[in-house]
């Protein structure tokens, strides 16, 4: 069962990525890499492609997960607590944009503060919780999927975005929408390693939670 798992997950990755990149060769400016908003807009942005709005919904989906796991699997809570923390502050700033726009400017990183502060006085608070959850879930492939995804999200992205690297090598022929569109590129990957972690993750919390051995099986079966 876990070798059909693992295929899915390249299937999946392999298929967002062929198809987004089929889909932009075969209809030039699918992906909407960069969309000047005005005339005097000289740099121009990439939130309404393709690529930045599907990132929202793979971390929402992260969130709904991490939330049944800590509904559902009590002992994993602080681990689902951390994750769920970590993928509402990743959506949030995916959403910044529009949270810019459309409610009110700058509100994006007060709730980001919120959601992490409210994250790590919980964690601190049930520490011992939190290394026993560690201590029974490892070694846990979710986890390593979601650190991978976390070092491609915290390192490989700012490395390719970042602008003066790109004017340094380039020189003359330098282009923003290449920059753009291969760090949206990478920037999904890592959102796809972090949602498919996620969902390893939640596989693993249940078959701990629901296996014969857990303290929520024994209690059921005293129960019947």
């Amino acid at each position: 069962m876990v070798w059909i798992r693992y295929a899915l997950y390249f299937v999946l990755v392999v298929a967002v990525l062929g198809v987004l990149t089929r889909l932009e060769v075969h209809y030039p400016g699918f992906l909407n890499i960069q969309v000047f908003l005005n005339p005097t807009d000289s740099l121009g942005t990439s939130e309404y492609s393709p690529i930045e709005l599907m990132q929202p919904i793979m971390l929402l989906a992260c969130c709904a997960l991490m939330l049944w796991v800590a509904l559902y699997c009590p002992a994993q809570r602080t681990i689902a607590v951390a994750v769920g923390g970590l993928s509402l502050a990743f959506m949030v700033r995916e959403l910044d944009f529009f949270i810019d726009r459309l409610i009110v400017e700058n509100l994006w990183p007060v709730i980001i503060g919120i959601a992490v502060a409210l994250a790590i006085v919980y964690l601190y608070r049930h520490n011992r919780k939190l290394n026993i959850a560690i201590a029974r879930a490892w070694p846990s492939p979710g986890i390593v999927l979601l650190f991978a995804g976390g070092c491609v999200l915290a390192g490989a992205v700012h490395l390719v975005g970042h602008e003066p690297l790109w004017q340094s090598i380039a020189g003359d022929a330098y282009q923003r929408a290449v920059k753009l569109a291969v760090e949206e590129f990478v920037e999904l990957l890592g959102y796809l390693f972090w949602l498919i972690g996620t969902i390893e993750y939640a596989y693993e919390a249940k078959a701990l939670a629901f296996s014969p051995q857990s303290p929520r099986s024994r209690r059921r079966e005293r129960r019947r």
